[in-house]
C-alpha cells in the first residue's frame, strides 16, 4: 500500500540553507512513499525564492506557496491546508535529514499506533571557529536546555510533551484545527500541548537524527531563546497548564536578581543574598564549561557565555510575556516578527 506524505516547509531569507535542505529531502530512501513537498516561503528577498522555483521547476513534486503573512505559523496553515497526503510531516531549514528520515517516522506512526512522532536533534555547528562550537554543544546540553530530551537525546523510543518539528497523522489536523497563528514562536509547543490534552500520543525516536544547524552568532542565540520565553506564557495561559521546572528555572533566576535588586534600593543588606545566587551561578557556569569545553581553552569562554545567554534571554522574555499576557493582551502576539 503506497502511502502518500506531504512534506511542509516554512522558509523566509534562508538562502544559505534552502538548497541543502531540498537536497536532503530529494534523497530520501522512499519504500512504498509517494512525496509532496510543499513550501512556504514568506515573501523572500535573499534569493531563497529562486532557488526553490530552479527545485521546483526540476521536480514536479515541488511547490511553492507565497506566506504573505511571513511567520512560520501561517505558512505551516498554508501548507495544510493545500496538502494531500494522508501523513504530514513537518521540516525545518535549518537541518538536514537522513536518507531513511521519512520512512522511519513513517513506519513509527503506524508501530506505536502514534499520532505524532519525531527525531532527535543533533545540533552541529555552523562553522569550525570556538564560539560556534560553543553554541552548538551548550543547545545539546543539559547545562544549556535542561532535560530537553530533543534535543539531549534518549536511547530508546519515549513518550513526550513535544518533538522537533513532527510526522502527523493528517486526521489529527482535522480534529484539533491548524497551528495558532498567535504564536510566532513555540506553535509546536502548543500544538503538541493540545494534542495531548485531547488524550493523542506523541513519540521520541531514537534512532533517526536530524543534523540542526545552531545559530552563528550570540545575537542570533539571545533573540531565539528570548523569543522562545515570550510566547511561553500564552501557551500556558492558553492550555491551562503550568510550565515545566525547566522552563521555570531561567525565569526564578531572573526573578531573584530582579528583586534582590530593587530591594538593595532599600536594604543594602539584601546585596549579600544578591551576590550569593550570583556565586552559585558562576560555578554553575564554569562547572558547564569545563564539561563542554573539553579542555579546549578557546572553547571555555564561549560555552559560559552561551549558557548564560540561554537562561537570561528566555528568563527574560519569559517575563515580558507574562507582562504582555496580562497587561498589553491586546497585539500580544505580533510584538514580534521573526527574523531568521
Amino acid at each position: 500500500m503506497t502511502r502518500n506524505v506531504s512534506i511542509i516547509i516554512p522558509v523566509r531569507n534562508e538562502k544559505d540553507f534552502i538548497e541543502s535542505t531540498l537536497d536532503s529531502i530529494l534523497s530520501q530512501d522512499l519504500e512504498g512513499i509517494k512525496v509532496e513537498i510543499l513550501v512556504a516561503d514568506g515573501l523572500s528577498d535573499d534569493g531563497t525564492r529562486e532557488i526553490i522555483q530552479e527545485f521546483a521547476h526540476e521536480n514536479s513534486n515541488i511547490v511553492l506557496i507565497d506566506n504573505n503573512a511571513k511567520v512560520v505559523p501561517n505558512g505551516l496553515n498554508l501548507c495544510i491546508q493545500q496538502a494531500k497526503g494522508d501523513v504530514i510531516i513537518r521540516m525545518d531549514c535549518h537541518s538536514v535529514y537522513p536518507k531513511d528520515y521519512v520512512l522511519t517516522l513513517v513506519r513509527a506512526l503506524d508501530e506505536y499506533n502514534a499520532d505524532n512522532v519525531g527525531a532527535v536533534i543533533e545540533t552541529i555547528p555552523m562553522d569550525n571557529l570556538p564560539k560556534s562550537e560553543a553554541i552548538a554543544s551548550v543547545m545539546s546540553s543539559f547545562f544549556g536546555v535542561g532535560n530537553a530530551l530533543f534535543r539531549i537525546g534518549v536511547n530508546k523510543v519515549k513518550e513526550v510533551d513535544t518533538v522537533p518539528f513532527g510526522c502527523f497523522r493528517r486526521e489529527i489536523f482535522d480534529e484539533l484545527g491548524l497551528f495558532d497563528e498567535a504564536f510566532i514562536r513555540n506553535q509546536d509547543d502548543e500544538f503538541n500541548a493540545r494534542m495531548i490534552k485531547n488524550g493523542k500520543k506523541i513519540l521520541l525516536i531514537p534512532n533517526v537524527k536530524i543534523q540542526y544547524y545552531a545559530r552563528q552568532y550570540y545575537k542570533q542565540v539571545s533573540r531565539m531563546f528570548f523569543q522562545y520565553g515570550l510566547f511561553k506564557p500564552l501557551v500556558n495561559y492558553k492550555l491551562r497548564q503550568v510550565a515545566s521546572v525547566r522552563q521555570i528555572i531561567p525565569v526564578a533566576l531572573v526573578l531573584y536578581l530582579l528583586i534582590m535588586l530593587l530591594v538593595s534600593l532599600f536594604w543594602i543588606s539584601s546585596l549579600w543574598a544578591l551576590g550569593f545566587v550570583l556565586c552559585l551561578y558562576l560555578v554553575f557556569l564554569l562547572i558547564g564549561g569545563v564539561k563542554l569545553a573539553r579542555f579546549k581553552l578557546k572553547k571555555f569562554l564561549p560555552v559560559m557565555i552561551t549558557i548564560a545567554t540561554i537562561h537570561f534571554s528566555y528568563g527574560i522574555g519569559y517575563c515580558k510575556g507574562m507582562f504582555d499576557l496580562f497587561f498589553i493582551k491586546s497585539g500580544f502576539n505580533r510584538t514580534v516578527l521573526i527574523s531568521r
